[in-house]
């Protein structure tokens, strides 16, 4: 896999559209992407029961079987299956009832005829019409997983949505603030949210567990905020900026309640642009793929991402697993993205996704693998003299791979030589071949004249105040705080002047959009 920096909405609109005003919101151009081995299950992303059809798909009675299977039967099993996309938003009371047509569980329609909703609608369904589509093909093969863990954390199953417009679905989406994922988190909130985030395994991209994550910082937001809207506004553009946006008009919002709260403060000169868009594009968005055939468009379902599960141990190339399994190595690393560096990480054991229904056999098959091909690196001591290049050259290799699966080799600031003695990692060539040059996860660009904390699990603000050496007042007037109430992942100004990082995490999580950098540029700052 290569480095890619992620491709903005912004970026596809304006580029197709020639819209007067530019768009904010990115979304990704779309990229195809634990349980012991002895399980042959499979296991559908997301959902907690496993199942032994490794199609995944709902089979209907021949129809000489006497029994027969009612439209309804059909419609939910389908919906079980594929989630929310099968029947396009279509729920039970809408069947008993004759409705026809879609629903939403966000409130599209009190808002359909804003003036930015219709904007986004045209430009989607126009201009960029294809990429739209195909990024909500793509997202197709997770929505079934996206929609249920909306649902179990509790959030509408249609905040799916978001995700078209910080990735466009793509697990290995980058921007330019260094936010990473389908979902667009920083390093140290990816991590505050409990995803691992090192130099073998960055789980931002893993697309089930950064939606875990996901979830729970947006229902923070939602809690914190009190609406749905202002929730997403502040995914893109940090909570700090929604709550002093709040303070600074609370007489003119008097009066106004729930999401509209997010459209008075959006009319206000306050809100960066990418954030004030990014509401109406998350609208528009899921209006056009829950009613697709009326803006003129066709929405295929793909396979939805459905995998079984093994361990294996440390250093073990996606290249066997793939034998394996029977299957090429990129389909390995689709299922696994989080790995980054064509293998599992050196020291540990690690739970890896293999194509489901070939767990059974897994053991079995790798262990009659030559060595190696199961052996992922070697490990060498380096001799007095020695460089990169001249250790790349010993083992037939390229710099570049010494370099990688070594960042932190000891090497002279003056001469660039590395210490004699030291233990060097040199990869196979078949890991060598599946590493990623993804950048280092700990990769965090803020302005330098701003302290922002990452809140962790267990602290107040009277613990971080202490910690900064300041006070919780100071705290909440410079994040426009009007209550005391915190939650673990949010990102908290604690000194200085808070400004937008030049490579938004739009992702960051909110900083970058436009120009390939993530969700919004509030993000880096954000998330």
């Amino acid at each position: 896999m290569k480095k890619r920096l992620s491709m903005s909405i912004a970026v596809v609109v304006a580029a197709c559209a020639h819209a007067p005003s530019p768009i904010v919101g990115p979304v990704q151009a779309p990229t195809s992407s634990n349980n012991p081995t002895a399980s042959s299950r499979v296991v559908v992303a997301g959902d907690t029961t496993p199942r032994r059809d490794s199609t995944n798909a709902t089979t209907l009675a021949p129809a000489s079987d006497s029994a027969r299977v009612s439209d309804s039967e059909v419609s939910k099993r389908a919906a079980e299956v594929f989630g929310d996309s099968a029947a396009r938003g279509r729920t039970a009371a809408d069947s008993a009832s004759g409705r026809d047509g879609p629903s939403w569980d966000i409130d599209v329609q009190s808002y359909a005829t804003k003036g930015r909703v219709e904007h986004y609608l045209q430009v989607f369904s126009g201009s960029a019409r294809e990429h739209i589509i195909a990024q909500l093909e793509e997202g197709s093969r997770y929505e079934p997983m996206i929609r249920a863990k909306m649902r179990a954390g509790g959030l509408p199953e249609d905040m799916y949505y978001l995700a078209l417009i910080e990735s466009g679905f793509d697990p290995n989406a980058y921007s330019r603030a260094a936010a990473v994922g389908m979902w667009q988190f920083m390093a140290s909130t990816g991590r505050d949210m409990g995803l691992r985030v090192d130099w073998w395994v960055d789980e931002r991209r893993d697309p089930v567990k950064s939606t875990t994550a996901a979830v729970g910082f947006i229902r923070g937001l939602k809690e914190q905020l009190g609406s749905l809207y202002l929730a997403a506004a502040a995914y893109n553009g940090g909570p700090g900026r929604i709550a002093r946006g709040l303070t600074r008009y609370a007489d003119d919002l008097e009066g106004t309640t729930g999401d509209d709260r997010f459209f008075a403060l959006a009319d206000k000169d306050f809100l960066p642009r990418e954030t004030r868009e990014y509401v109406p594009q998350l609208i528009a968005a899921a209006l056009i793929a829950k009613e697709p055939h009326r803006y003129g468009m066709e929405i295929r379902t793909l396979p939805p991402f459905v995998y079984d599960s093994v361990r294996v141990g440390p250093a073990t190339p996606l290249a066997a697993i793939a034998k394996a399994t029977g299957v090429g190595a990129e389909q390995i690393a689709r299922l696994n993205p989080q790995i980054l560096r064509g293998m599992t990480p050196p020291r540990d054991s690690f739970r890896v996704r293999i194509p489901a229904g070939s767990a059974a056999s897994f053991d079995s098959l790798f262990k009659i693998l030559p060595e190696a091909d199961r052996v992922g690196v070697r490990r060498v001591e380096t001799k007095k003299g020695d460089y990169p290049e001249t250790v790349a050259e010993r083992y037939r290799l390229r710099t570049k791979y010494v370099l990688l699966f070594n960042p932190k080799a000891e090497r002279s600031k003056k001469t660039g030589r590395l210490a004699a003695g030291q233990i060097l990692l040199i990869p196979s060539a078949a890991v060598a071949a599946a590493a990623t040059d993804a950048p280092d996860p700990s990769i965090e660009r803020y302005s330098s004249g701003t302290r922002t904390h990452v809140v962790r699990r267990g602290e107040s603000l009277g613990l971080i105040a202490k910690h900064y050496h300041t006070t919780v007042k100071s705290i909440m007037a410079l994040n426009g705080m009007k209550r005391s109430i915190i939650f673990p992942g949010q990102s908290l100004v604690v000194s200085g002047r808070a400004r937008r990082s030049s490579s938004g995490h739009r992702s960051a999580h909110a900083s970058g959009r436009g120009s390939g950098r993530g969700v919004a540029q509030a993000g880096s700052q954000r998330r």
